[in-house]
């Protein structure tokens, strides 16, 4: 008799717990700043707190990346959490506060005139995206209407308001005039919802943007295998998030290596060592 698989499939009991168990990485072989080029976005910035929260040699490095990175957006309430976490660390570390505020060991201070001008710049941003939006409706222009709420899709996320960013990309749903347009709608609602870790609504979106007419239109085009390799590794993150790893397998091996570039979610190494991970405990 043939062995049966590892059923890893099947949910755990107590999941959260699995969660939220803590570990450290003492001796670290990463290059974190290659680490961290590889991504861009909310990707990049996450991954870069997961590091500084579980490797205690490389957090400090972590947190000055994230930081540097988050000055380049309008995300001032994460900015305001890095600067505590990096006080946290400096304390743990040992560092005196002397040190830090004489800016020793290129310690980044926490810069409230950066903070009140972007506060100021953002608000002012999405003012202006606002009225454009209000106007576009007044003048009844679906294709403007849809780009509008994109924008400010894009301006929400940029200001780490990521529930109000998921709502005005969902909205440009009803002003889509093609089959092009969904799927954009589709792949800017996976990826805020990956952000926001709700998997079934990735996966719902995913299959949505599947089944748009025009998605296989042009069988072996390039853009349409960038495409579906995107919706994969989405899909794939939210099969492997939920444990679902034979899914996942298959999902991440089925991604085009040629078109793995996806910064705002994941590396093309991440796709081997995930498919490959889940391949070998479920095949």
């Amino acid at each position: 008799n043939t062995a049966e698989p590892m059923q890893v499939d099947v949910p755990l009991e107590d999941n959260e717990n699995n969660e939220t168990e803590c570990y450290v990485v003492e001796n670290p072989t990463l290059d974190l700043e290659t680490y961290a080029a590889a991504y861009t976005g909310f990707a990049k910035l996450y991954r870069l707190m997961f590091v500084a929260d579980h490797c205690p040699s490389l957090r400090l490095e972590a947190l000055k990346m994230a930081i540097s990175y988050v000055m380049t957006t309008y995300n001032v309430s994460l900015y305001q959490t890095l600067h505590k976490k990096l006080a946290e660390a400096i304390a743990s570390a040992g560092l005196p506060d002397v040190a830090v505020q004489m800016g020793s060991q290129d310690i980044p201070v926490l810069d409230s005139m950066w903070v009140e001008s972007k506060t100021k710049k953002a608000a002012i941003k999405l003012e202006k995206l606002d009225t454009d939006l209000k106007n576009y409706k007044t003048n009844s222009i679906k294709e403007s209407i849809r780009r509008g709420h994109d924008d400010l899709g894009d301006h929400y996320l940029d200001c780490g308001d990521l529930t109000s960013a998921l709502k005005c990309y969902s909205r440009a749903r009803d002003y889509c005039t093609s089959g092009k347009h969904i799927i954009m709608m589709c792949l800017n609602v996976v990826k805020v919802s990956v952000y926001l870790q709700n998997w079934a609504h990735v996966l719902n979106y995913v299959s949505k943007a599947e089944g748009t007419p025009d998605f296989n239109e042009v069988p072996g085009k390039d853009s349409n295998q960038a495409i579906l390799t995107r919706l994969k590794c989405a899909a794939g993150l939210a099969e492997l998030a939920t444990k679902k790893y034979k899914s996942a397998a298959k999902l991440f091996l089925g991604a085009s290596i040629d078109h793995c570039d996806y910064p705002e979610l994941l590396s093309s190494n991440n796709v081997a060592v995930y498919g490959g991970l889940c391949a070998l405990a479920t095949f």
